[in-house]
C-alpha cells in the first residue's frame, strides 16, 4: 500500500481571504508563480494526493515571509512553499545555484586573491560571460571580498582580551561578515565589550538560508545539524547566541525545524539579534549607553522582510532613536526584491529590480546620509540600486557611542 503524505502545516486553516496574494510581491510582477494562496494551502490539498500537482514555478517565491505576516490565520505559508520545493522538486542544482549556495566556500576560494576576483567580477566582459555560460545576470553589483577577514582580525586583535570579561555572548557572524563587511563584526565586539560583554566565536558553518533557496537540502541540513549541536554547547555553557544579520538568525530559529526538520527546540529561544540583545538589557536597567555629544546623521530604515517576520524591528528603532542628533525615518514596509540569491539570477533580475522601485524611490525622495538595515543582501541591493550607502545598526552604535564613556559607565 503506497504511503499517504502527511502535511506538517496547518493549512487547513486558511481562510481562502487571498490577503497573503494581494501582499505578496511576485505575483504583480511575473505571472509565472501561481501566488501563495494557490501554491501554498490550495497546492498542498493536491500534492498530499499525488505529487504530480507540484509545479516548479514555485521556485519564484522570493520565501519572504509577506504571506505568512499577513495571513490572518496564521498559516505558514512560505514553509509549505518552500517544503514542497524540498519534497517533490524534480529540479537539480545547477552550477550557477550551486556557486550562488556555497557563500562559505566561494569565500574561502576567492579571499587569497580578493583584488582580482573583485576587479574581475566588476568587469563588463567577464559580466557578459557570467550572463551568457551561467545566467547571472550581467547588470547585478558583486559585493567586494575582504582580503582579511573577520575572525583573523579577531584572533588577532580582540580574542586575549575577551578572558577579561565574566559575563559573554556566542557570536555568529556569518559569511558576510566573514567575508565582506568584517567591520561589522569588529563593531558588534567593540560594543559588546563596551557593555560588559565578552565575545566568544564558535565553529560555524553557515546558515544555510542560500542552500535553502537554492535547493541543496542535504547540505543546508547538515550545516543545521552541525550548528544546532555548537549551539547546544553554548547554551550549556550559558551563553546565548546573539547574531547581527536579520536573516541567519530567522533561517536558525525558524527555517531549521519548519523547512530542513532539524530539531532546535533546546536551542531556538537563545538565538537572537544583537538589537533585541541590547535593548532587554538596557530596559532592564542592567545597561547604559552614552553617546557623543556632537554625533548627527539622517538615517533611513528599511525593515528586512525577515525582520519583519521576527517582528524585533521596534528593537533597532528604539536603539536609533536613543541617539541624540539622529533623524530617524521608517521607510514605508516593501521588499527590496533581492531575496538573498534570487536577484542574482538572469530570470529573476528585471523582477527583483521592480520588486524594490517602491524603496528605493522613497530612499532617493529621502536622500538620507545613509541607509540603516539588518540584512546583508538587502545591503547590496540597495547600494546598487540608490547609490546610498547601508550601514548595519551595529555599526551605527558603535559609531555613535562614546566608548570609553560607555565602558567606564557599565563599569559601575
Amino acid at each position: 500500500m503506497e504511503k499517504k503524505e502527511v502535511s506538517f502545516n496547518n493549512f487547513e486553516q486558511c481562510i481562502k481571504c487571498t490577503v497573503c496574494t494581494a501582499y505578496c510581491p511576485v505575483v504583480p510582477v511575473n505571472p509565472r508563480f501561481p501566488g501563495p494562496k494557490q501554491a501554498g494551502p490550495d497546492e498542498e490539498r493536491l500534492r498530499l494526493k499525488n505529487k504530480m500537482f507540484f509545479d516548479e514555478n514555485l521556485k519564484y517565491c522570493l520565501n519572504c515571509k509577506r504571506c505568512e505576516v499577513s495571513c490572518p490565520s496564521g498559516v505558514n505559508i512560505a514553509d509549505l512553499i518552500q517544503s514542497a520545493r524540498r519534497r517533490y522538486s524534480a529540479a537539480t542544482p545547477t552550477l550557477r545555484d550551486t556557486i550562488l549556495a556555497n557563500t562559505d566556500i566561494m569565500g574561502h576560494l576567492a579571499r587569497p586573491f580578493a583584488p582580482i576576483v573583485n576587479s574581475m567580477v566588476a568587469a563588463k566582459p567577464v559580466k557578459a560571460v557570467m550572463d551568457a555560460v551561467l545566467d547571472i545576470d550581467k547588470n547585478r553589483t558583486f559585493p567586494k571580498y575582504k582580503a582579511h577577514g573577520f575572525v583573523g582580525w579577531f584572533n588577532r586583535e580582540a580574542r586575549s582580551k575577551q578572558a577579561a570579561y565574566s559575563k559573554k555572548v556566542a557570536f555568529f557572524h556569518g559569511c558576510s561578515t566573514e567575508f565582506q563587511h568584517p567591520e561589522v563584526g569588529k563593531a558588534f565586539v567593540e560594543v559588546m565589550n563596551a557593555v560588559g560583554y565578552g565575545v566568544e566565536l564558535m565553529n560555524e558553518e553557515c546558515c544555510g538560508v542560500a542552500m535553502i533557496a537554492n535547493g541543496l537540502w542535504k547540505q543546508a541540513s547538515r550545516h543545521a545539524k552541525h550548528n544546532v549541536a555548537v549551539f547546544e554547547k553554548m547554551v550549556g555553557e550559558g551563553l546565548p547566541i546573539v547574531a547581527t544579520a536579520s536573516t541567519c538568525t530567522f533561517t536558525m530559529r525558524d527555517e531549521y525545524p519548519h523547512v530542513l526538520d532539524v530539531d532546535n527546540s533546546k536551542v531556538r529561544d537563545s538565538i537572537t539579534l544583537v538589537e533585541k540583545f541590547l535593548f532587554d538589557l538596557i530596559d532592564a536597567g542592567k545597561v547604559i549607553l552614552v553617546f557623543k555629544k556632537d554625533y548627527a546623521a539622517r538615517i533611513a530604515y528599511h525593515i528586512p522582510c525577515h525582520m519583519e517576520k521576527l517582528g524585533w524591528s521596534i528593537f533597532t528603532k528604539r536603539l536609533m532613536q536613543m541617539i541624540p542628533g539622529v533623524a530617524f525615518t521608517v521607510l514605508d514596509s516593501g521588499c527590496c526584491g533581492i531575496a538573498g540569491t534570487y536577484g542574482f539570477k538572469k530570470e529573476n533580475y528585471k523582477n527583483s529590480q521592480e520588486i524594490g522601485r517602491p524603496v528605493f524611490e522613497q530612499i532617493r525622495a529621502l536622500a538620507p546620509d545613509f541607509v540603516c538595515s539588518e540584512c546583508d543582501t538587502c545591503k547590496w541591493q540597495i547600494e546598487m540600486s540608490t547609490g546610498y550607502k547601508v550601514l548595519n545598526p551595529i555599526v551605527i552604535l558603535a559609531e555613535a557611542l562614546d566608548l570609553p564613556a560607555t565602558t567606564a559607565a557599565n563599569r559601575q
